[in-house]
């Protein structure tokens, strides 16, 4: 396996063992949303999104792209945050 691959792994099961973060990622997906959208798509409270945020911004997996904004930050998921969703699904598919 090559580096990239035990990356990919680590940052899946980082968000795996958290199904506020699994759910953070879903309820992204391929859009870019706040955090109050995230949180109702989601079913977790807006205080906790904003926290789960921060930790998957840490880990390079969303990113905001209006970052100077005080409210309505607009969040997407970076290239390794879509391959960590991807990883997830398949393994839900293979279940």
């Amino acid at each position: 396996m090559s580096q990239k691959d035990d990356e990919l792994l680590k940052l899946t099961s980082y968000v795996e063992i958290s199904k506020y973060r699994e759910k953070t990622l879903k309820s992204i997906g391929n859009n870019v949303k706040i955090p109050t959208n995230i949180a109702k798509d989601s079913g977790i409270r807006t205080n906790h999104i904003s926290k789960i945020l921060s930790e998957l911004k840490s880990k390079e997996i969303v990113e905001c792209i209006n970052e100077e904004a005080r409210k309505g930050r607009l969040y997407r998921l970076t290239d390794t945050g879509k391959e960590v969703l991807e990883s997830i699904n398949e393994k839900e598919e293979e279940n």
